[in-house]
């Protein structure tokens, strides 16, 4: 089971996505993410390239990066998988089958990658 907490505190403070543990085994692999924030959001899994750093995606026109090459979200509202997004004082999850790699896992709602809300998984042996 992977841990994942969605904020966006009030202040001087960044949105934040954070991940505990940050390493995994391949696999299945749960994801939970509860948003203590006070504003939806998602967590998309993102592959990384050896040496691509995170944070570094290009952000798009509507403030969002492409999720082109996703392996899966969690976004529902209290429930698995895809949906309109996880409401303040709630939790969605997803379960997915990963490979070894880097994996960026972000808030992709506008503006929250590019905010700070994004995190790298490392699955390995």
């Amino acid at each position: 089971m992977v841990d994942i907490d969605l904020t966006d505190t009030t202040g001087a403070a960044p949105m934040r996505l954070t991940v505990k543990p940050a390493k995994v085994p391949p696999g299945t692999v749960s994801l939970r993410a509860s948003n203590t924030g006070t504003l939806a959001h998602e967590a998309v899994v993102l592959p990384l390239a050896a040496a691509q750093p995170i944070g570094k995606r290009p952000i798009e026109a509507d403030s969002r990066v492409s999720e082109t090459g996703s392996v899966g979200e969690a976004s529902h509202n209290c429930g698995a998988g895809e949906g309109g997004g996880i409401a303040p004082g709630s939790t969605g999850w997803t379960t997915l089958t990963l490979q070894p790699g880097r994996y960026e896992l972000i808030c992709n709602f506008p503006g929250h990658y590019a905010a700070g809300m994004r995190a790298e998984l490392d699955v390995t042996q």
